[in-house]
């Protein structure tokens, strides 16, 4: 069984300084400063941030997985697209042998969105499971860092 979710996040500020959170490491610190009802924690396996790099990724006991090691597949700078892939633990476990997101921020005139593709394919045994597949942690992730962004670019402002 395959799958496919997509949702566009119309977030406040420009898309060059949502890219500089998303196309790095800042995404996950942000993640876990700013949501730990969304991360407990992580740990950098391996990597910088570019293309390889691993995260080992800790959840809240109530989420439907409670971590997962995930690789950066897609870095690419230009276009401002990320692509990770689960490749040990959660979604894995449960019958799944590929759970893929990607992450394309777009510009929408002097603001910007995200549009998330999450992409998974599950063993027909485990067709039930297909319903632990939601876009929604990831869309309140935007909304979030948007947010966080928009308010640290106005203290600037009146420094």
């Amino acid at each position: 069984m395959k799958g496919k979710i997509s949702k566009e996040v119309h977030v406040p500020v420009p898309a060059s300084d949502l890219w500089a959170v998303y196309g790095t490491l800042e995404l996950i610190r942000l993640i876990k400063k700013l949501l730990p009802e969304i991360l407990r924690d992580f740990e950098v396996v391996v990597g910088d941030g570019g293309v390889g790099t691993v995260l080992k990724l800790t959840f809240p006991p109530d989420s439907p997985v409670t971590g997962y090691s995930e690789k950066f597949k897609k870095v690419d700078n230009d276009k401002r697209i990320k692509v990770t892939e689960v490749v040990e633990g959660g979604y894995l476990e449960v019958g799944f042998s590929l759970y893929r997101v990607t992450y394309e921020i777009t510009e929408k005139g002097a603001h910007s969105s995200v549009i998330i593709t999450i992409e998974y394919e599950l063993d027909d045994a485990f067709a039930d499971n297909a319903s632990l597949v939601s876009i929604e942690p990831l869309e309140v992730i935007a909304k979030t860092i948007g947010k966080y962004l928009k308010e640290k670019k106005g203290d600037h402002a009146n420094v």
